[in-house]
């Protein structure tokens, strides 16, 4: 039971995030255009950038929007950590939830989820980043690219490990394993999946159709989610867990992928008419 509601919560997730990526709400952030800005009105963006005089004008204008979206995620961890020390409705559901985990659970069960808990491993993660920028770098020789990764993937892991120490919240006591794992929330499983998947999607779908972006980023949603629910059904992780992960993740790759104004294709293409006739007026 736990393994077939990891599959549906996790596929339906995928195909909602595929359906929002592919509104190209986000599609810019893979296609070199302006973050925040509709596939149609990327050239108008630009432009209007163009009227800036200085390189470092736009950079700036990028770096606050990405303050912007970091803020937002930390107030979301904040309220998350608020409520799981005095809310006793989110305790009720966190116990509830974990509950049916361990009452449903088998060892058929407990072995599948186990190796999807695996994609969220910090070994692996490294080991899956290592092998994407290896492949990013021999097909575009990008420097950028294998900052960003590293800035996603590092710095996720720094700051999960801060705010479990600061929060040093207790696991559930259903799985005795658990009681080793060391402080609760968020959940460095979910977060490390999250954080990285967000970011190979982004990598691999730059410069592709709005398609491919919608593909990857809904894969990336539905393995993302698929890691929270296996950390929550082995009883190692409080459902508010995995949801502050999936939120400090999100929040901290969008903060990269907007500061490292979403990695250019490789080498510089010519700019659209529009934009060199403002740069030129």
């Amino acid at each position: 039971m736990p393994l077939l509601v990891l599959m549906l919560v996790s596929l339906t997730a995928g195909v909602l995030g595929a359906y929002v990526i592919s509104r190209e709400r986000f599609h810019a952030l893979a296609t070199g255009g302006t973050p925040g800005f509709a596939a149609e009105r990327r050239d108008a963006a630009r432009a209007w950038l163009a009227h800036f005089h200085h390189r470092t004008t736009a950079a700036w204008l990028a770096l606050g929007a990405a303050a912007i979206v970091f803020v937002a995620g930390w107030l979301s961890i904040g309220l998350l950590a608020y409520l799981v020390r005095g809310n006793s409705t989110v305790a009720r559901i966190d116990t509830a939830v974990a509950r049916w985990g361990d009452r449903h659970a088998s060892s058929v069960s407990d072995s599948a989820v186990a190796l999807v808990t695996m994609l969220g491993n910090t070994y692996v993660v490294v080991a899956l980043a290592l092998t994407l920028v290896v492949y990013d770098w021999v097909r575009h020789r990008n420097g950028r690219v294998v900052l960003f990764v590293v800035a996603v993937v590092a710095g996720d892991a720094v700051i999960t490990i801060a705010v479990k120490n600061l929060i040093d919240r207790a696991r559930p006591p259903f799985n005795p394993v658990a009681l080793s794992l060391g402080p609760s929330f968020p959940s460095g499983h979910t977060s490390m999946a999250a954080g990285f998947f967000a970011a190979a999607a982004l990598v691999l779908s730059r410069g592709g159709r709005p398609r491919l972006a919608a593909v990857l980023g809904g894969s990336a949603v539905a393995v993302a989610v698929a890691v929270a629910c296996s950390r929550v059904f082995l009883d190692v992780h409080w459902l508010s867990d995995v949801v502050a992960g999936l939120a400090l993740a999100w929040a901290w790759f969008a903060f990269c992928a907007i500061g490292f104004g979403s990695i250019p294709r490789g080498p510089r293409r010519a700019r659209s008419a529009s934009v060199e006739g403002v740069a030129n007026a």
